[in-house]
């Protein structure tokens, strides 16, 4: 028979004694559990004892979380946290460096732990550290000297348990002193300090800036760029990507008015070139953390464009009226202007008028007006001067070359200037927040310094050779549009090193080229439309779904890995989650690092059994999307965000790696509730299925025995000193 469902087997170790195997009866208070185990190594005051996991966790067994025990797991009998957080609050204060040092190791270990941390914050724990950080130097100055490894130690120990308990997010950011900033500021500018202690005071002052308007106004005073760079011309990536973050995090919440400054000053201190040489083509991987950084700073910069994007002109503006009469001047150099008779007037205005007809603009008497829609607003004139001025040969030739066509075959480079700079904004989503979870920067972005321009003036050309390849009239311009956009997202999926290179991937993209790739798509997604093929889809369409249900758990049960997020900043913690082969139980629990390869079900500590889930909700409709932070805000997070509700108030809430891992999740999840999978994988899926199933079928295999088994690899030959003659 059995055992109940309550009862949980496990062993129980305490220092200088035999460890226990014990039974514990989980409908027991905690409390009861505990004097129990004390009376049976007759320890007295079990009010001053707790259990913990004996793993490399550490972590204390609470009511809260006590369902997470499972048979054999192993747990030590151990002071209670407030007994345990009381001594090393005493013990951190100690006039002994080595009980000092070692009181502060074992702090920075414990303060992972949610229930220590809050009873050491409940000590005023948090304020004894910052004292303790700001007036350390200070008072061992003169033992600096002669016990520097030890003192390096004892702060590197105490920020990590800083950084530690005031990621549970309990204390507020907005309760620190000028002078702890500028003690921590002062680690980060100082050209000579050891690793860790810089790790930990850069990440200090990301999550200063993140959490706290009023302390990002004193870090931006205590911090420049130009003490932030030379920790990007190191060696060590880490360091790199936290000194990337903090100016990512300055960048991000510094007032609209003050962002164009810093990126000037970003330009002044040379920053890409320095991330480009020692970041992106470092003889080294990049990881995915780094990915991140340079994703969001990407981003970052090109919102710089929004207020440009955004802006109408104003037609009685003469100085952006002068930008149109320089695009003129640069085209046709036009000669010195007439007299002001009234007869020249009008012959200038006939000129003007004929002029700007060449340039392709739809308003020939007054252009102002064409770059009154935003987006793409201002922007679109300015790409097209810096087009005129740095590429001139080119932008000489394009407009010539059009002035020339019939007026049907032109193609209206203003027209075409301002409908690509809209579309390149959107590719590159200028003016929204960057995701919390995406890695996709471009390093072509990070070798030039008006990246974005060049890319324009690439694109304007790509438009103007593909318009000729089609040979498209004024009715085919939205087509040619659409393939201008086709040819650039294929050629950025190929992640270019440079703009040259991007310029080389588009030359292999021809119109021809475009309309074989659409032509094999369609072909692998031919679609029959006859009423015996629909009756056959119909037919076999329930066999393809339960086949992709069938996937969808197969992937559950082989699990997933996620990221942890919170919203003071984004972070290398991991937890991973699991179905049960059964399809019954869901285990999931944290990971110290991202998983090579499955999970087993036995070192994931929770579980949640598949009969108790009420719903699964997405979106807005999360509970940790509701919350407030910058992760409600944001787009991306949003689409990859959901959640599993269950009991009365309980939820597991997800944020998947990608839409990938998010539809596999969801559509199993839904599978499991007897619910429709209705993502846009399953959709992809079940076309994809459909369409294999039903050419099999089709397939004239009348007389041909078809085998269950595919046929065997054969052997490699002896040798390979042949070759096929392709003529």
């Amino acid at each position: 028979m059995p055992p109940p469902a309550d009862i949980v087997k496990v062993a129980i170790e305490w220092p200088g004694a035999y460890p226990k195997l014990m039974e514990i009866d989980q409908k027991k208070p905690l409390s009861a559990i505990i004097k129990e185990v004390c009376d049976g190594w007759s320890l007295a005051n079990h009010e001053y004892f707790a259990l913990q996991h004996a793993d490399s966790s550490n972590f204390y067994i609470t009511e809260k979380n006590r369902n997470e025990i499972k048979n054999g797991t192993i747990l030590r009998l151990t002071t209670s946290p407030a007994q345990n957080a009381q001594q090393l609050h005493e013990r951190i204060q100690s006039s002994s460096m080595d009980a000092k040092l070692e009181a502060l190791k074992d702090l920075a270990s414990l303060s992972r732990d949610v229930t220590f941390a809050q009873e050491f914050i409940n000590l005023d724990g948090i304020s004894l550290l910052t004292q303790m950080v700001e007036s350390g130097t200070e008072r061992y100055q003169k033992l600096q000297k002669i016990m520097k490894p030890c003192f390096g130690d004892m702060l590197s120990f105490t920020l990590t348990a800083f950084v530690e308990l005031m990621d549970h997010g309990i204390v507020s950011w907005d309760t620190f002193s000028v002078a702890f900033i500028k003690k921590i500021a002062s680690f980060v500018n100082k050209s000579a300090i050891d690793i860790s202690i810089l790790q930990r005071s850069l990440a200090i002052l990301e999550s200063m800036v993140l959490n706290s308007h009023d302390l990002y106004q004193k870090v931006a005073q205590e911090i420049t760029i130009g003490q932030l760079i030379p920790h990007l011309q190191g060696t060590d990536q880490e360091i790199q990507t936290y000194t990337i973050a903090v100016i990512n995090a300055l960048f991000l919440k510094a007032p609209d008015e003050r962002r164009q400054e810093m990126a000037n000053i970003l330009a002044q201190k040379q920053l890409r070139s320095i991330i480009l040489t020692h970041v992106i083509r470092a003889q080294r991987a990049i990881n995915n953390e780094m990915a991140h950084q340079l994703y969001v700073l990407q981003v970052l910069t090109f919102n710089l464009l929004e207020d440009r994007m955004m802006t109408k002109m104003d037609p009685q503006d003469q100085a952006q009226r002068d930008i149109i009469f320089e695009l003129r001047r640069i085209a046709f150099d036009a000669e010195s202007e007439p007299n002001n008779s009234s007869g020249s007037m009008e012959k200038r205005k006939s000129m003007y008028t004929r002029d700007y007809k060449k340039l392709g603009f739809i308003n020939h008497v007054n252009p102002a007006m064409d770059f009154t829609q935003t987006p793409p607003g201002m922007l679109a004139l300015d790409n097209m001067l810096y087009f005129a001025k740095h590429h001139q040969d080119a932008y000489i030739r394009i407009v010539l070359e059009n002035s020339s066509r019939e007026d049907k075959h032109e193609c209206p480079f203003g027209r075409s200037s301002i409908e690509l700079t809209k579309m390149l904004c959107e590719i590159l989503k200028v003016g929204e927040l960057p995701s919390e979870t995406c890695n996709d920067f471009h390093p072509m972005f990070f070798t030039h310094d008006r990246s974005f321009e060049e890319f324009f003036c690439i694109c304007i050309q790509l438009l103007n050779k593909t318009w000729k390849e089609m040979r498209a009239t004024s009715e085919d311009f939205n087509k040619v549009m659409q393939v201008v956009k086709e040819q650039v997202m294929r050629a950025l999926t190929t992640k270019p090193s440079s703009l040259d290179q991007f310029k080389s991937k588009l030359q292999n993209l021809s119109y021809t080229e475009i309309l074989k790739i659409r032509q094999s798509e369609r072909m692998n997604q031919e679609d029959f439309q006859s009423r015996p093929i629909l009756e056959l889809k119909e037919k076999i369409q329930p066999e393809i779904l339960e086949l992709i249900k069938q996937q969808r758990l197969n992937r559950l049960v082989e699990g997933t890995c996620f990221r942890k997020l919170n919203a003071r900043r984004r972070q290398d913690k991991f937890w991973y989650c699991r179905l049960s082969p059964n399809h019954k139980v869901l285990h999931y629990g944290d990971l110290e690092e991202s998983p090579q390869g499955e999970v087993p079900h036995d070192s994931l500590q929770d579980k949640l059994p598949v009969a108790d889930i009420k719903a699964v909700v997405t979106g807005k409709d999360c509970p940790h999307m509701k919350e407030k932070g910058a992760l409600k805000q944001n787009k991306e997070v949003l689409e990859l965000a959901f959640s599993i509700l269950y009991d009365s108030n309980c939820q597991l809430n997800f944020i998947a790696p990608d839409k990938h891992e998010y539809c596999i999740w969801t559509d199993g999840l839904n599978a499991l509730l007897g619910k429709d999978m209705m993502s846009d994988l399953t959709r992809n899926d079940l076309d994809t299925l459909l369409s294999m199933e039903i050419k099999l079928r089709l397939l004239d295999l009348e007389n041909i025995q078809i085998p269950d088994a595919p046929p065997p690899i054969p052997k490699e030959p002896s040798n390979y000193d042949f070759v096929y003659d392709c003529n």
